[in-house]
């Protein structure tokens, strides 16, 4: 019988715990983003690495050296603290880090490992062969044992406490694309597997506009162990006004792995953006070492989301992100990132 990470005593830890560092991988896919708008791209990834180095290692995936030396040359320019920055040559399809990449555990005498899940580019819809391989290779570079679950599941699906609960969705991971009609209840055991969690809250998922059936960290995210921010939808005309009602609702019942009931805090949506809409949301934040990376999209939200979260992260910056073209590639600050927590 093949021992598990939980068996293990390992555990995904929550997103605001000490990072050794954050991974991230350079734009470069013309079909994500257009050349006419990769120069805006760059700076505004740009505005999410500055922040990230003076606080942490960062860890950027390059195509070639080739990629390598012009990264190398924008960041110099861009007065970024080299000291800090690794460079890594690992082809990839794409920058969507938090999906393929590696999901690392730690144990609590603080060993860290990895979750080399598979990746199929959110049931099959673009290229996906070089993204599958990365987290594979990522966790073998960074000397770390792993995992192989022969599971499908992007990070950008799950979200923990790190006290033992995680929050996922059906649309998502339960959807026919992904692992040939998985069951909820086997999906459940591979998440408690492989994360080290005993509860698991699913929503139902799905936003107009985002093409991985529903990620839930465009929905709801975790701040602290007890306390979620929930994305709502305002315009009771907006086609997301439903779902994102009936997620809020359900969270305001769910309880944790104690038992308890959460504080759920309601976080407004940026409006409709772009046509095809595009998946915009506050919720997409990053927490950092330090800061909160928050998507802004010059919506007259912007403020108000800001206003929400500054409370709630107290020892942390929040520093807006302008994510207007980042946004195109269908995906935010939180997609691009992936944290490897502190340990041995």
């Amino acid at each position: 019988m093949n021992e598990t990470p939980s068996s293990l005593g390992y555990r995904m830890p929550a997103e605001w715990e000490t990072h050794s560092g954050t991974w991230l991988t350079w734009p470069h896919n013309p079909e994500t983003w257009p050349e006419q708008d990769m120069q805006q791209v760059e700076t505004e990834f740009m505005g999410i690495i500055r922040p990230l180095a003076k606080n942490e290692s960062v860890h950027i995936l390059v195509n070639d050296e080739d990629m390598g030396n012009a990264v190398e040359s924008t960041l110099n320019v861009n007065n970024v603290e080299m000291k800090n920055i690794f460079l890594h040559d690992i082809p990839t399809n794409d920058s969507w880090i938090r999906d393929y990449g590696p999901n690392f555990i730690i144990q609590s005498d603080g060993k860290v490992a990895a979750n080399d899940w598979d990746f199929d580019s959110w049931g099959r819809k673009y290229k996906w062969e070089l993204d599958d391989l990365a987290g594979t290779v990522i966790a073998e570079e960074s000397g770390l044992h792993h995992f192989k679950p022969e599971i499908v599941l992007e990070g950008g699906a799950i979200e923990v406490n790190g006290a033992g609960t995680c929050v996922t969705t059906e649309s998502c991971i339960l959807n026919p694309n992904r692992n040939n009609g998985i069951s909820r209840d086997a999906m459940e055991t591979v998440l408690k597997d492989y994360l080290g969690i005993s509860k698991v809250i699913w929503l139902h998922g799905e936003m107009e506009g985002d093409d991985t059936d529903g990620h839930i960290d465009n929905l709801a995210r975790f701040v602290n162990p007890t306390t979620m921010v929930c994305a709502i939808e305002e315009d009771d005309e907006d086609p997301n006004y439903r779902c994102l009602k009936n997620n809020f609702d359900h969270l305001r019942s769910a309880t944790d792995q104690d038992d308890n009931l959460f504080e759920i805090v309601a976080l407004p949506m940026p409006g409709y953006i772009g046509s095809p809409r595009l998946p915009a949301s506050y919720a997409n934040f990053y927490i950092a070492n330090k800061s909160v990376l928050v998507p802004v999209y010059g919506h007259p939200n912007d403020k108000r989301a800001l206003s929400i979260l500054e409370p709630l992260f107290p020892e942390r910056e929040i520093i807006p992100i302008p994510s207007t073209t980042l946004i195109l590639g269908l995906g935010g600050v939180h997609c691009l990132t992936q944290q490897q927590p502190a340990g041995i």
